[in-house]
């Protein structure tokens, strides 16, 4: 897989938009961040549960990994594209945007 792949993947989930972060594409839905390409496009990140993160790491180490820091700890979860498989990430990928949707909008959002 790449960036191009995810970016596909990502932009079929319901209202998902793409927009930019930090310099770097980055995936919404109801202005919450879930998904990620880095600069490196060969990696991107999700964000999951930490108890979601732990089962994708446990079954493909070579494709999952924590973020660094406390945003690993709380689910950011970054995949190598290269070493990934479409079915595993595009459930991953739900995962991260059912995560999104049932937080609701965010604040800046809901006050508009």
């Amino acid at each position: 897989m790449t960036h191009h792949d995810f970016r596909r993947i990502v932009l079929a989930l319901s209202d998902a938009v793409e927009g930019s972060h930090m310099g770097h594409p980055d995936f919404r839905v109801q202005n919450r961040i879930f998904a990620t390409i880095h600069h490196d496009p060969r990696h991107g990140s999700l964000t999951l549960t930490p108890e979601q993160q732990q089962r994708f790491l446990r079954a493909d180490p070579q494709t999952y990994a924590p973020e660094s820091g406390a945003w690993g700890r709380a689910g950011s979860t970054r995949v190598m594209f290269e070493s990934a498989d479409e079915e595993t990430l595009g459930e991953a990928l739900t995962l991260a945007w059912q995560n999104a949707v049932a937080k609701g909008p965010t604040k800046s959002k809901a006050r508009r």
